[in-house]
């Protein structure tokens, strides 16, 4: 039932048409260079991405490969349509092929790990030879409510947040186990690996009728012991991506309310970006100090500079 409860959340309201031959010279769109403002209003896109993208759901600059890859729902969120596709792009925003992975249903989180890029689609994750662009994995992890972000360790380990039922999963050499589970775990979405411990961004309890949305912390998961430390002392955020800032700290984005966030090292967070509802799971280009954002809900990718404070 709670599954039908966030669809009725993140259907979007907007749909473009697809299209299966989307043309170079027309998928980005320039705008005047403009970094993510500190005092949180909405930036002008460094460049932005309309043609060939259908409900963006995560962006992940691969750094081995140099471009860009983004989730396409392409439908709702739990949809098991056959719709869903990865598109890439290179660093500035020219669309290199809007249909690099097809037949997927919903695919969501991506990361990459040893030449393999990882999407989590509805109860399976999936592996993408990035060098072919062809899935030479499905891993299909029973029981799953709600698929969501993916995360890599160094082993190999991937990672996977199951939404709904408040659990993480890992997934090694094929065999699947529970990482972490309950109540505790603040419904995860986003997932970062970093050194021993897993990042993790709590959603907060979804509601019934969302008409209140509970917000989560960020919050660390040691990799051996699985316990937890709160990043931020205080829940501030129904959060979906989250990536590091270069400094010890983390740039979030709150799905609900359309933020783009900063935490410190600290655990002192503040907005420094607003836009409408429907900022996604997040990816860094870190050489550029550019992040790129998914527009869940108005159809778009755009890429801002970030702000001095976060170099």
């Amino acid at each position: 039932m709670m599954r039908f409860v966030l669809v009725a959340l993140i259907v979007l309201t907007v749909a473009c048409s697809r299209s299966t031959d989307v043309p170079k010279d027309s998928a980005a769109a320039e705008a005047a260079p403009s970094s993510v403002a500190e005092s949180g209003s909405a930036p002008a896109p460094l460049w932005a991405v309309t043609e060939g993208i259908e409900t963006p759901e995560s962006a992940y600059f691969d750094p081995a490969s140099g471009f860009i890859y983004v989730s396409q729902i392409a439908g709702t969120p739990d949809g098991r349509d056959g719709n869903g596709r990865i598109v890439k792009l290179d660093r500035n925003g020219t669309m290199v092929s809007a249909m690099w992975v097809t037949g997927l249903n919903a695919p969501k989180g991506l990361r990459s790990c040893q030449g393999t890029l990882w999407t989590a689609d509805l109860d399976e994750v999936i592996g993408v030879n990035i060098a072919s662009g062809r899935i030479t994995s499905r891993v299909k992890i029973v029981g799953a409510q709600f698929l969501n972000d993916v995360a890599c360790g160094a082993d190999g380990t991937v990672y996977v947040s199951d939404m709904l039922a408040s659990r993480i999963y890992a997934i090694r050499s094929g065999a699947v186990s529970t990482f972490a589970e309950g109540e505790d775990l603040e419904y995860p979405n986003g997932l970062l690996v970093e050194g021993d411990r897993l990042i993790v961004g709590g959603w907060g309890k979804p509601e019934a009728d969302f008409s209140t949305k509970v917000p989560g912390h960020l919050y660390a998961l040691d990799l051996k012991a699985k316990q937890k430390t709160l990043i931020t002392p205080m829940p501030f955020a129904n959060i979906d991506g989250v990536e590091s800032d270069g400094l010890g700290g983390y740039i979030v984005s709150d799905w609900a309310a359309g933020k783009i966030m900063h935490v410190t090292r600290g655990g002192e967070s503040k907005v420094v970006a607003q836009f409408t509802p429907g900022t996604a799971d997040i990816g860094v280009i870190p050489d550029a100090n550019t992040i790129v954002i998914p527009h869940m809900n108005d159809n778009r990718i755009a890429a801002y500079g970030l702000p001095e404070a976060f170099r």
